[in-house]
């Protein structure tokens, strides 16, 4: 197997590369030998051990770094900006030369992958869609405001136009839940869809049994992502502007904990400036710590697609989570049971100090949502589907 990812795979602080690296470390030693090729960062080498334990063989190129100016400068070329930036000649030369040693099967990481391959792809090709991307722009053209929502319009017709060509140029699309493999043959006429579930590692995040006590007016919320993603950073603001006023005007001295990496300046200057308690941590080397510290975990997206790792996990490390529709889409889970459901802010505001208020109710649900991913969703079961898929693509 040859698998091409847009993205060097460590650290794991994103749901893509969470995603792709957990695959790949229980495909490795199975039905298939994994070269895994990939672009790299500087100090990439700190992570030998890391790549070793996922692949057989790694190919690699030294990551595009574009400068802000040449970004913003691809804005108006044919392709997607997130695409644009994936393309490298010196990646295209690996993979052409790793495709000529004739690998059985061809997995291409993210439609984005696909500009590092020839017009012509091997007929044994997969790709993996972690999201429907063009809706992913979409979504965001809906919530921006001002000069940001024609920019947004403009990319996702350049996102369908470019999906629509790459996942027809392959063999197989794999989609990593059933919602998305149904968006995807709707909106580009393919059939069928293959569909993996997502999953997590229950190992790694272990059920915190602690249920601290929580003070009548306080309580701490968590959320777990990078923060210079735009979905994150809608999310947040979201959280702040519409829902935090009236989680505090029930809940005082609630505190929320945004543990992600590069929190943009002006989100922490306003939290500031209004005197919230709020903390940003910026990157941090382990997010269990601060799950643990927390009494619920939120999911408060308004934009995005694929599935959302972060709410497997903070389930997995047993806290109660609080989601929007967008935020737990895709993943096979019920509202009430596993999670609390709420997409308007005052009702968003209303689940979190329900669960703050009632240790019942906290323990219960996460109780619930950890007996259910433990039944369910270990990566191992994933990556046995994915590794299913792969060899029915090669065999025909």
């Amino acid at each position: 197997m040859l698998f091409i990812s847009p993205r060097f795979l460590f650290p794991m602080n994103e749901g893509g590369k969470i995603r792709t690296a957990n695959i790949l470390r229980h495909l490795k030693g199975g039905a298939f030998e994994v070269q895994l090729a990939s672009p790299v960062p500087p100090g990439h080498a700190a992570f030998a051990d890391d790549i070793a334990a996922i692949c057989d063989d790694f190919l690699s190129w030294p990551a595009p770094a574009p400068s802000r100016l040449a970004r913003a400068a691809k804005l108006f070329g044919a392709l997607p900006i997130s695409v644009a930036t994936d393309r490298s000649r010196r990646g295209r030369q690996v993979i052409a030369r790793a495709l000529a040693g004739k690998p059985d099967v061809v997995v291409i990481d993210f439609p984005h992958a696909a500009v590092l391959m020839p017009d012509q792809f091997p007929p044994a090709s997969v790709i993996f869609t972690h999201n429907v991307e063009a809706e992913i722009y979409e979504r965001h053209a809906t919530a921006a405001q001002g000069m940001w929502q024609p920019i947004w319009r403009d990319q996702a017709r350049k996102m369908q136009r470019f999906e629509h060509k790459v996942l027809h140029a392959a063999g197989r699309v794999i989609a990593v839940s059933r919602r998305d493999g149904l968006a995807l043959e709707k909106r580009y006429g393919l059939t069928p869809v293959d569909c993996i579930d997502t999953g997590v590692d229950l190992d790694f995040f272990a059920y915190n049994a602690a249920t601290p006590d929580v003070a009548p007016d306080g309580g701490r919320v968590v959320f777990t992502g990078v923060m210079d993603s735009p979905a994150n950073i809608d999310g947040i603001t979201f959280l702040m502007d519409e829902i935090w006023p009236h989680v505090v005007a029930a809940r005082p001295k609630a505190e929320a904990v945004i543990a992600g990496r590069n929190p943009p300046a002006a989100l922490v200057e306003e939290a500031a400036k209004r005197g919230l308690a709020w903390r940003f941590t910026g990157f941090v080397d382990d997010i269990r710590p601060y799950m643990a510290d927390a009494d619920v975990a939120l999911i408060p997206l308004r934009v995005g697609s694929g599935t959302r790792i972060k709410t497997f996990e903070a389930m997995a490390a047993g806290r109660a989570v609080v989601g929007t529709t967008i935020g737990v889409e895709g993943l096979d889970i019920t509202p009430g049971t596993h999670y609390l459901r709420a997409d308007a802010p005052a009702d968003f505001a209303n689940a979190i100090v329900r669960l703050l208020a009632n240790p019942y109710l906290r323990n219960q649900m996460r109780d619930t949502a950890r007996r259910h991913l433990e039944q369910n969703f270990a990566w191992a079961r994933v990556a046995a589907q994915f590794s299913a898929i792969c060899q029915s693509a090669m065999e025909g």
